[in-house]
């Protein structure tokens, strides 16, 4: 009986270990997610917010190109 009861409680730390584990490995993927999506909003230069406006067609050829001539000034 004694050996089961060690046993036994050896697989309670089992799952201790494998639960910490898992909640480690889920804040670490969701911390990475969360900083990849947040870096990339602040890398957005005004060349490339220029861009993606002329992209979607908002402003035309000759705004374009007088834009980014202002901008690289």
């Amino acid at each position: 009986m004694h050996g089961f009861n060690g046993m036994h409680w050896g697989m309670g730390v089992g799952w201790f270990v494998f639960a910490a584990i898992l909640f480690v490995s889920v804040w670490l993927l969701a911390r990475f997610v969360y900083t990849g999506t947040r870096t990339n909003e602040k890398e957005k230069t005004a060349l490339n917010i220029l861009n993606e406006r002329y992209a979607r067609g908002e402003i035309s050829k000759e705004e374009y190109l007088n834009i980014k001539k202002d901008i690289s000034r």
